[in-house]
């Protein structure tokens, strides 16, 4: 049996009581590293499991698989995902090969940035298309997310922006740098999509006692101290009244 556990978004004890069963009879635990960051450090996991745990990289999922999936035939392996089990198409393309190899599967759920950003106030339901503001590289700088952000704005729909991590070369993106990538190319653009006046939400390391959310004007929240990754950032579309209150509890500036 492979299975596929969402660990949760802060610490240790955010694992299901059934996923934390699924670890204590596995015989090879990964943990994939490329798509998140850890919020506790690594030993912390496996002293709480009791259990050795290798660490995951992209490289490996991708495209050398079978050093996770061969002891999946005959035995059992957990592959542990910060966030929720299904939250990165990574995972999905790792199931197939799985199912292609006759292993059976079982996939165990747990809270994402994708649901855990309703603390802000905001309705889920009212959340168009998530996109992603990659880092900068010499020439490379795609106008995608502001594109989304366009055409969610276009319909009333709030819009979750995920933001760059590198967590082997200790790289992550900031709310600030996010503003700055958008302002940069609303200069460019100039269609008024994203000015410096733009209510927008900033979080940090959402889903932990140490959470940081503010919301305000993008201006302000270039001002505001985050802290540690990792960040995302929220663009609200047509806030309803109730909303509105909520958002209250965060305001900055």
């Amino acid at each position: 049996m492979l299975y596929v556990i969402g660990i949760g978004l802060n610490d240790e004890k955010d694992i299901t009581v059934k996923g934390l069963e699924a670890v204590k009879k596995s015989d090879e635990i990964f943990l994939e590293v490329y798509t998140s960051k850890l919020q506790i450090p690594f030993e912390t996991l496996e002293n709480f499991y009791g259990k050795k745990i290798i660490k995951a990289t992209r490289t490996m999922v991708e495209q050398d698989s079978d050093r996770i999936l061969e002891k999946a035939k005959d035995g059992n392996v957990s592959f542990l995902v910060i966030g929720d089990a299904l939250s990165a198409t990574t995972h999905t393309d790792l199931i197939l090969r799985a199912k292609e190899k006759k292993i059976q599967v079982q996939v165990i759920n747990n809270a994402s940035v994708l649901n855990a950003v309703g603390i802000t106030g905001l309705q889920l339901y009212k959340f168009g298309k998530t996109t992603s503001i990659p880092f900068e590289e010499g020439n490379f700088f795609p106008e995608t997310p502001y594109d989304v952000l366009k055409d969610n704005l276009s319909m009333g729909y709030h819009t979750l922006l995920l933001l760059d991590l590198r967590p082997f070369e200790d790289k992550y993106m900031k709310v600030s740098d996010a503003i700055r990538h958008l302002l940069k190319i609303e200069l460019k653009r100039n269609e008024k999509i994203f000015t410096e006046n733009r209510e927008v939400i900033g979080i940090a390391r959402l889903g932990s006692e140490k959470s940081v959310i503010a919301y305000g004007k993008a201006k302000d929240l270039l001002k505001v101290n985050f802290g540690e990754a990792p960040h995302c950032l929220i663009v609200p579309g047509k806030i309803h009244f109730v909303e509105e209150e909520f958002l209250k509890m965060y305001k900055v500036g």
